[in-house]
């Protein structure tokens, strides 16, 4: 009965089409399978029932990070020198996207608990089932569109729709009161930024969230490298006495040290902590490399040479 059960399923064409098993058989047509189950060797719809590996969580993590870090930017970038009403509005960020990421796990099944399920990745194509909908007739197409990353695709999708309901209903009130400092106009800039950064990055996930799985380590360890490198340029930060000099930079580096741990720690999975772990040694060297070489770079330096040598 199980061999002849397999044969019939067998014959569902294509990656992700299955049949439902209802009572124990197999039953219906080929066709999609229903949210949070995904068709297994025998091409049968299974429900999934496994918790995320440690790389699907800090892929999530850095698509959560990407809206805070670009509020935290875009209001450094618009709050001017006040440095209280700026410092507010990044706790106020945090706030709404720690709330957003929090609410998004209750609602994701299992409802109500902060943990979920997954049906796991196996390869790229399981972001882009609707370029492998099968025509066997090459007439007809079964459509088999799903999302077989259950819930790697939608969850980010929800959260930005969180983060994005409650920046609407806090942030406004927040900066009217406390950025009286700035003009009209500047002070909800940091608003306006992020009502265009938040379809960019749903857009972003929509079309790249697969290849932005696979390319978040290399993508977290580039740009932090590069903005450590142009914030300590443009803040002429040549000595360990300029980088201690204001709380601020300190800040700023120990913040571009957890980055380029997160990213160490997501290409090397921890798979063997024994070799993985001595890693996180390397997180100090591009700032101390730059200290240790910046003396040779300045730009004065070099133009009085070359007049010299000249």
């Amino acid at each position: 009965m199980e061999n002849t059960t397999v044969a019939m399923s067998s014959t569902c064409p294509g990656l992700y089409c299955g049949r439902m098993m209802v009572n124990g058989s197999v039953e219906g047509e080929c066709g999609v399978c229903p949210r949070g189950e995904r068709a297994n060797l025998q091409k049968v719809c299974e429900r999934c029932i496994e918790s995320p590996e440690l790389y699907d969580w800090l892929y999530l993590g850095f698509m959560a990070m990407l809206p805070l870090v670009l509020h935290w930017f875009f209001i450094e970038w618009y709050s001017g020198k006040k440095s209280s009403s700026a410092l507010l509005q990044h706790i106020t960020a945090m706030l709404e996207c720690s709330v957003s990421a929090v609410v998004t796990l209750l609602v994701t099944e299992p409802v109500g608990m902060l943990s979920i399920r997954s049906c796991g990745v196996q390869m790229l194509s399981d972001w882009y089932t609707m370029l492998y909908n099968p025509s066997p007739d090459y007439i007809n197409t079964i459509h088999c569109t799903q999302e077989a990353v259950y819930p790697l695709y939608t969850i980010v999708l929800i959260y930005y729709a969180f983060c994005l309901v409650l920046m609407m209903l806090l942030r406004p009130l927040l900066v009217k009161k406390i950025a009286c400092g700035l003009g009209k106009s500047d002070r909800f800039k940091s608003i306006y930024a992020a009502l265009y950064f938040f379809p960019i990055l749903t857009v972003l996930q929509a079309v790249g969230g697969g290849l932005l799985y696979y390319a978040f380590p290399y993508i977290i360890l580039v740009l932090s490298l590069v903005t450590l490198a142009v914030y300590m340029s443009a803040s002429e930060i040549q000595s360990f006495k300029n980088l201690v000099a204001k709380k601020k930079r300190l800040v700023v580096l120990f913040s571009h040290w957890l980055l380029h741990a997160y990213g160490i720690i997501s290409i090397s999975r921890l798979d063997k902590l024994e070799q993985d772990l001595p890693l996180l040694a390397l997180v100090p060297g591009p700032a101390l490399f730059y200290i240790a070489t910046a003396k040779f770079t300045e730009p004065s330096r070099i133009l009085s040479e070359g007049g010299n040598g000249h």
